[in-house]
């Protein structure tokens, strides 16, 4: 009897003791918080062989979190619900929110690492957009899915799980804003979606920064312009965003669409044509433009390599233009709101442009 006595006593005293050992393993693990604005990652079709043809941003964050288990032995994970909107939708009021939140978080010190889940339409502009204004060298990691969650090889619960892993890790602080698409780690300033209909949607010209294999993270090399700490913009002093637009370049190009789409913008991007060529007809239009105060910012349209350069092609020192160096349109718009939150000055905002 007092050996039974004795087996239960240590097998309470064991179990005590792996409760005990359990519970701060939790209390050791990081603390990451997923911010859900919505997108295909949060979609759902009709039948698994929908993986193209869904609803987008109908699954929340919660249900999310509750179909991967695993993210449990990665981190103290917790979500909120900034939207639940396709990306295509997304407005610079919404940039601004989710960034001011963002934000808010990386000053808590119970948070380690902050994941944003969002729509792949526009997620390389988020990215950039945080990847310029939050002032943290925590981890912050935008991930999306090229499929959603009802279809068959769905990509979004891995590609979730990636983003977490890296987001809970101390090697991915100080790296800038993150893209974990498809096993790749991508800096958020380079990266873009390249094609509509692969889970090997994004690219950077630059190639990624990492891979991330069965939950550990390969780093391969590190971002060189500036960016979030050593940026000099800061997303708790910017209130509103200036009206920045784009022109399309093309064959056959009407002067007037520079007329009507520029008129009564703070800066007009030019998405044009090889180093950003622009066309004979077009170019009073977008002096004009700059004469009465439009900056006219030349980018390449180019999809996976532009790269544009001062004074080739056109002689911009004598319009007063500025060129994108090697970000698309739509970062170069990003890019241009920030930058005229704190100059109009043209040399400045080209240096800007050189440096981030």
């Amino acid at each position: 009897m007092y050996l039974s006595y004795r087996l239960r006593a240590l097998a309470a005293g064991a179990a005590l003791m792996a409760g005990a050992a359990l519970a701060q393993a939790q209390q050791a693990l990081p603390n990451v918080v997923i911010l859900a604005t919505g997108g295909t990652i949060a979609g759902a079709g009709a039948s698994a062989a929908n993986s193209a043809t869904y609803a987008a941003a109908k699954v929340p964050v919660d249900k999310l979190i509750a179909g991967l288990p695993e993210l449990s032995k990665v981190a103290t994970v917790r979500g909120e619900q900034v939207f639940q909107i396709a990306s295509e939708s997304f407005t610079n009021d919404n940039l601004l929110t989710l960034a001011k939140r963002v934000s808010a978080l990386a000053k808590q010190a119970d948070v380690d690492g902050i994941v944003v889940t969002h729509g792949t339409d526009t997620l390389e502009e988020t990215a950039y957009f945080l990847n310029l204004t939050v002032h943290t060298a925590k981890p912050i990691v935008v991930v999306g899915s090229m499929r959603p969650g009802t279809a068959l090889s769905a990509d979004g619960a891995l590609n979730l799980y990636d983003a977490v892993n890296v987001a809970a890790s101390k090697d991915a602080s100080g790296k800038g804003v993150l893209v974990t698409m498809n096993d790749e780690i991508q800096s958020g300033r380079d990266v873009a979606k390249a094609i509509n209909i692969k889970t090997e949607a994004f690219k950077s010209q630059w190639g990624p920064l990492g891979m991330i294999v069965e939950g550990k993270s390969y780093w391969f090399r590190a971002p060189v312009k500036k960016h979030t700490m050593q940026s000099e913009f800061d997303i708790d002093q910017i209130t509103t965003l200036p009206a920045v637009d784009i022109a399309y370049g093309y064959g056959n190009v009407p002067a007037a669409q520079y007329e009507a789409i520029g008129k009564g913008k703070a800066a007009l991007v030019h998405a044009g044509t090889g180093n950003g060529s622009v066309a004979d007809r077009a170019v009073p239009a977008l002096q004009k433009l700059r004469s009465d105060g439009v900056q006219i910012i030349r980018s390449s349209r180019v999809n996976t390599g532009g790269f544009v350069l001062r004074n080739a092609e056109q002689p911009d020192d004598k319009y007063d233009w500025v060129v994108a160096h090697d970000l698309n349109p739509q970062k170069a718009r990003i890019l241009a709101m920030v930058a005229l939150t704190k100059t109009r000055d043209t040399k400045e905002l080209q240096r800007i442009f050189w440096e981030y």
